[in-house]
């Protein structure tokens, strides 16, 4: 990619000398795309499961310099992948810097009046250069609520009135964010939901470039690489999109949720810590269970399976990482308010974590109004862990052994557990059922009090999950019974 000059130049006259060369923007993204894949360097990185299928379609569609719609439902990577982009970007270019300019001028190729004006009038060597970062060069919005005149322009009356300035010219506008883009890259996110009269102004810019407000053409030779956004039950359906812009963007890249349940895993840590989420507290560690990290991922995957949730919305993996960052709060929770009881450390997430995942959980799943059958998002919730857990719990649990743990439950044997339950105190719990503590082990063998009471826990609830069992909450406790 293009380096930074150790001193840049400040002026045209120094520009021309250092041999730099005027380019467009898809010309950048082409070349320092291919000068990525020649080195070997992650083009994507944080990116996890696109390798063979969608970063292949994005590379081709920078290639062939067109624009690019994403199209997939919320939580996959969408806006991420675009705003990756900024990756293949020079680092600096240069502009003409005139104070108070909309836009950032290419030296050699100046857009407006102004730019133009400036570089016919002055010489080369009192032409200011100032440098633009690749960082700066991107910008985004959302589609709900957004005016023509915040992605276009408007006709500015004060220029009218202060300046005297003509309709049909660029000094009577006040540009909006796309023409301020000039030279970057642009994302509109949630592409169906804008206004017709918007949908028009972006069709326009993709077909000639050019910027039309209130008909009134002023011609610009903008170059902008406009990126998109759409969920498929919107995008596709009749009318939310005018044809004439569907017709124009170049490259359609449909997006997907982890197709392994081990990928979704990855993705939900990696994340959580790019969050801030720290497992490895210095005083206060955690340390999550396998089988406790398959029981959140699995929750996600029953959602976007479940009869009651609206599958045209999807299910973010943000459900997923919220609910894992929830599932290790509260684990860490537990470790400091039982310090002094001799918790131990790290602290081990235990199903009963997974009580408080509703306050991580409510608004990132919608529900299917004929499906739900008049259930309440919690109630939904609650069935989709409960699937999840009997998926894992069949998994890592042999059916051998199962019955005699129900039996002794229809005996009359009650057992409580609770995220706030010290984790030695499952041991003496556990000796009115044996059989329990012996499943426990072959969920995990380790010794350490914290790992079997998570074990312990995962089995109890995935024979209450499995109907072997039955339990009641009261109090911030569960208690197990037939």
């Amino acid at each position: 990619m293009t380096t930074v000059l150790a001193t840049r130049p400040g002026t045209l006259e120094e520009l021309q000398a250092s041999g730099w060369s005027s380019r467009t923007v898809k010309d950048e993204l082409r070349v320092n795309l291919i000068e990525a894949m020649a080195s070997g360097e992650p083009l994507f990185p944080g990116i996890l499961g696109y390798e063979e299928t969608v970063i292949p379609e994005v590379i081709n569609g920078i290639l062939a310099g067109h624009d690019l719609l994403f199209l997939g439902e919320k939580g996959q990577a969408k806006s991420r992948l675009m705003r990756l982009m900024t990756r293949f970007l020079d680092e600096w270019i240069p502009y003409l810097d005139i104070p108070g300019s909309p836009v950032h001028e290419d030296p050699i190729h100046p857009i407006t009046h102004e730019g133009k004006a400036l570089v016919a009038n002055r010489p080369a060597s009192e032409i200011p250069i100032a440098w633009w970062h690749r960082d700066d060069r991107y910008a985004e919005r959302l589609a709900p609520g957004t005016k023509f005149a915040d992605l276009i322009g408007e006709i500015d009356p004060a220029k009218i009135l202060s300046a005297g300035a003509s309709l049909n010219t660029e000094e009577a506008l006040s540009f909006g964010l796309i023409p301020r883009m000039h030279r970057g890259l642009f994302a509109m996110n949630e592409l169906p939901d804008l206004d017709d009269l918007v949908q028009v102004g972006l069709f326009n810019i993709l077909e000639e470039r050019d910027v039309q407000i209130r008909g009134y053409p002023v011609s610009f030779d903008l170059d902008v690489c406009v990126l998109f956004s759409a969920n498929p039950a919107t995008y596709n359906r009749s009318g939310k999109v005018i044809p004439q812009l569907k017709d124009r963007i170049g490259s359609t890249i449909v997006t997907h949720y982890p197709r392994e349940r081990d990928l979704g895993m990855d993705i939900t840590r990696e994340q959580s810590m790019a969050d801030g989420l720290q497992e490895e507290d210095h005083d206060y560690p955690v340390m999550v269970p396998r089988f406790m990290a398959e029981v959140v991922e699995q929750m996600a995957i029953e959602a976007r399976n479940s009869k009651w949730v609206d599958h045209d919305s999807g299910v973010s993996a943000r459900f997923s990482i919220a609910n894992y960052k929830t599932m290790v709060s509260s684990a860490r929770r537990r470790a400091i308010l039982l310090k002094k009881e001799g918790e131990p450390v790290p602290a081990v997430p235990r199903i009963s974590d997974l009580a408080h995942f509703h306050s991580s959980a409510i608004g990132k799943l919608e529900l299917d109004m004929m499906g739900s059958h008049q259930m309440t998002e919690s109630q939904v919730l609650d069935a989709i862990m409960a699937q999840a857990v009997g998926v894992v719990f069949d998994e890592y649990v042999d059916e051998h052994g199962l019955g005699e743990i129900a039996e002794i439950f229809a005996q009359g044997v009650r057992v409580e557990v609770g995220d706030l339950l010290p984790s030695a105190q499952y041991v003496e719990m556990l000796k009115r059922v044996p059989p329990a503590w012996e499943k426990a082990f072959e969920v995990n063998a380790a010794e350490d009090p914290a790992v079997r009471a998570s074990c312990v826990e995962f089995v109890l609830a995935g024979l209450w999950a499995t109907d072997r069992i039955s339990r009641g909450q009261r109090h911030g406790r569960v208690e197990y019974v037939i």
